[in-house]
């Protein structure tokens, strides 16, 4: 009788399956067949892959950006200059030299990947770089060896005296200068380190002196530029008459660059590390050599460049009306000291002759040729009143010299500025008698109110004129001095036989009648004007158009350049619209 062969649990037959036998006739109960082996050696090898891909996947970028926190991270990355040459375990783990170097690296990794699963990392993270990463093969290796470059902003740069030799103390590090991240950019130049460096406590305003000089990161511009009417060309200014790129370039640098102790508690806060706050030598060898911190995580920004016309304390001050605002003091009494309280809107008014901003006086915008060409108050004004220990408690008071000229211009310019000066006070004394003279006689004559109310506002703006020329010392802009005095020559001139003041006739002085430009500068310089003849322009196709015309003859006759020509600054001398009719008055045909 054959025995009925007894179904097997469940278990058993599972475990048949995949090679596992139970035999009773053996020792060993358990039987493990060749298919065993081989599932094992399947699910290993599929173990083993899963790793082998996990762990290259691990090194893409993408799986970084898997974790929020490092989506801004890697859009600068994606916008970089290293997006397609290097991903980020290039940079943000220096190269492994043997198998252990690697595996660590791995488990570094592996460990920010727990941080992110258990929810224990830092919502701000930061990564170190080393010279190592970025000096490798492949990448910078050859860095050190290139020797000076210019970069995209046209300065030049040798990474090897800045990475090998201690500067002003500290060791830099790569990441120093190319920042780690900043919007839109990463691991690329930022330049707050090198104006940090270059800057910080090397003085300011006429004082400053940056390390290695203007010139040892700037080549002088090649081209001309035109300021203005003019051309000016720097090498003819600086290599040949060595004028100090100060003079001209004043605020091209704005920021002390302090390191405040605030900062230090973005990273901090253990009282024993924060009591090392005055330890100089010992915080920049921690966060610069050791840890790689750019230096404008700690240090307030310094701004380098040149300011937009009208956005200097100078031009703004001028253009709103207001005093440039005030510097408050580094003082022991902090009691609200400030000397706005008591000087307010010093030099106003040497600001708006010299910027053309006078609207509110009812003035034509003629700016300087020297405040067009953006030169600076210290470009003439550079001679010390006071020397010594005086100076320790009245300051410094820098006024004009009378070499200024000369420095830029030549020696043909001598004495330009003196003699400025003296027609401009000759013709503001004269005015001021006209105006007395006119004053007088006003306050004599019996006159209808409406009448007597528009004398005295012409009078008033006449007066004010005057004072303009005189208080902001007209020869920081004899353009609009002259505009400001002849203008109030004509007001005083229309009211004086109404109110019947015997005044002079003022026409011919060159502050009014526009002779200053021949008399003042072109005499000196060697520049005929006026020509003896001219030749007679398209001017609304009129008759005398082609026609030569003796020019300064009809200057005797006409009395003064103004009559036919506005002057509105340098080399500015259109005809005035009522000069046709004044030609063709003499000449019909």
């Amino acid at each position: 009788m054959i025995e009925k062969k007894k179904d097997l649990p469940l278990w058993n037959s599972l475990l048949r399956a995949v090679g596992i036998e139970f035999l009773h006739d053996r020792k060993w109960h358990a039987h493990l067949k060749p298919r065993f082996f081989l599932l094992i050696g399947l699910v290993a090898l599929t173990i083993f892959a899963g790793m082998l891909g996990m762990a290259k996947f691990s090194e893409h970028p993408a799986f970084c950006n898997s974790c929020h926190i490092m989506e801004p991270y890697y859009n600068a990355w994606k916008t970089s200059q290293h997006h397609g040459k290097a991903v980020c375990v290039d940079c943000h783990y220096p190269p492994a030299d043997n198998l252990g170097e690697h595996l660590w690296h791995k488990f570094q990794a592996s460990a920010q990947v727990v941080k992110y699963i258990t929810r224990t990392y830092s919502s701000k993270p930061f990564a170190e770089i080393s010279d190592s990463a970025c000096l490798r093969s492949g990448c910078h290796s050859n860095r050190l060896l290139e020797g000076p470059l210019v970069t995209q902003k046209g300065i030049k740069f040798d990474h090897r005296p800045h990475l090998t030799e201690v500067k002003r103390g500290r060791q830099l590090r790569c990441v120093s200068c190319h920042s780690q991240v900043v919007v839109g950019k990463h691991v690329e130049v930022t330049y707050d380190t090198c104006y940090l460096c270059h800057f910080k406590g090397r003085g300011e305003g006429k004082e400053l002196e940056p390390i290695g000089g203007c010139l040892g990161c700037h080549d002088l511009p090649k081209q001309t530029f035109q300021v203005g009417n003019m051309s000016y060309n720097h090498r003819e200014f600086v290599s040949a008459r060595h004028i100090d790129c100060k003079d001209c370039h004043l605020d091209v640098v704005q920021g002390k660059g302090e390191a405040k102790q605030d900062r230090c508690f973005t990273c901090h806060n253990q009282p024993e590390k924060l009591a090392r706050y005055g330890d100089i030598p010992f915080i920049h060898e921690n966060h610069v050599t050791k840890h790689n911190v750019a230096c404008f995580h700690c240090h307030e920004e310094i701004r380098h460049g040149f300011v937009e016309k009208g956005s200097s304390s100078l031009v703004s001050a001028a253009s709103e009306g207001q005093p440039a605002e005030p510097q408050k003091l580094d003082h022991p009494l902090t009691l609200s000291f400030e000397c706005s309280y008591c000087h307010e809107a010093k030099h106003m008014g040497q600001r708006e002759m010299y910027t053309g901003q006078v609207a509110s006086l009812g003035l034509p915008q003629i700016p300087s040729p020297m405040f067009l060409a953006q030169v600076d108050c210290i470009g003439c004004h550079y001679k010390e009143k006071l020397q010594g220990k005086e100076e320790e408690f009245t300051g410094k008071t820098f006024f004009a010299s009378t070499t200024a000229c000369i420095k830029c211009h030549g020696e043909k310019f001598r004495g330009i500025w003196e003699d400025t000066k003296v027609e401009l006070s000759t013709t503001v004394k004269q005015l001021e008698e006209k105006v007395s003279a006119v004053r007088q006689a006003f306050d004599r004559a019996a006159l209808e109110e409406k009448v007597k109310k528009d004398f005295q506002e012409k009078l008033a703006k006449a007066d004010e004129w005057i004072s303009f020329v005189k208080n902001s010392r007209g020869e920081h802009n004899v353009y609009l001095s002259s505009v400001a005095l002849r203008k109030a020559d004509e007001l005083l001139t229309q009211i004086a036989p109404k109110v019947k003041a015997p005044i002079s006739d003022l026409s011919s002085l060159p502050m009014i009648s526009g002779g200053y430009c021949a008399t003042l500068c072109h005499a000196r310089v060697g520049v005929k004007v006026p020509p003896e003849t001219v030749k007679v322009g398209a001017y609304r196709d009129t008759p005398l158009q082609g026609k030569v015309m003796p020019h300064q003859m009809h200057i005797g006759m006409l009395g003064g350049c103004v009559t036919c020509h506005e002057i509105g600054g340098h080399k500015k001398v259109p005809l005035k619209p009522e000069a046709e009719g004044l030609c063709m008055g003499c000449h019909p045909e």
